[in-house]
């Protein structure tokens, strides 16, 4: 019976020994409780991956433009007015007010045009012809005639004068391709005139509001 009172203190000695070698024997209870808390792994975050949506089409990098992006944006560009320093552009049925000149200017319709289209070999260049009409501050309006040429056999003149000025038709946009011509581009042109003091040389003259010859 002493031996195994004997033993079991030993027991009880032994393990409470192993207990105070495990937390340094200064330590207080809160700081006990800290190591125990330090030695806790916390679990890894994983962030979740975003699911893909289903249904969009992906975006294509680098592919080339097809071809009818090309030829739009080509006659596109053909029908971009290159302006010049000193000339007055008016598009198809625009009225404007010259203050410069004192002088009100309308482009009332393109009444012809016969130019080559630019994909096409011609024999002959073609005109083409714009009613533009004049009002002065001191005068009645008169519709003249302006073509991209001057030939007074069939009629055509680049240049005419009026209220002291002579007005010369120096530009006509878009040009006409085989697949555009006239009567597709009608109510789309711009033409740009260019005005000059005094007379030109040109026979073609106004007086009271009426042309003649």
């Amino acid at each position: 019976m002493i031996h195994r009172l004997i033993l079991s203190t030993f027991s009880f000695l032994t393990f409470a020994t192993c207990q105070n070698q495990s937390v340094p024997p200064n330590s207080t209870t809160s700081e006990k409780t800290e190591v125990q808390k330090n030695t806790t792994v916390s679990p890894t975050k994983s962030t979740p991956m975003k699911p893909s949506k289903k249904g969009e089409p992906e975006m294509s990098v680098g592919l080339p433009p097809d071809k009818e992006a090309k030829r739009i944006a080509k006659e596109e560009k053909a029908n971009i007015v290159t302006k010049q320093s000193g000339v007055i552009y008016l598009k198809e049925g625009e009225n404007k007010f010259l203050k410069k000149y004192e002088m009100n200017v309308t482009f009332k319709k393109m009444a012809e045009d016969s130019r080559c289209p630019k994909d096409v070999n011609c024999v002959w260049a073609g005109v083409a012809t714009a009613d533009v009409e004049f009002m002065g501050l001191a005068t009645r309006p008169v519709t003249l005639k302006l073509s991209t040429m001057s030939d007074a056999k069939k009629g055509y003149s680049k240049a005419q004068q009026f209220n002291g000025y002579t007005v010369s038709l120096v530009q006509v946009s878009p040009e006409t391709t085989s697949a555009k011509g006239y009567n597709t581009l009608k109510g789309n042109y711009t033409i740009g005139l260019k005005f000059e003091k005094g007379t030109s040389g040109d026979p073609t003259t106004q007086r009271s509001g009426t042309t003649t010859k």
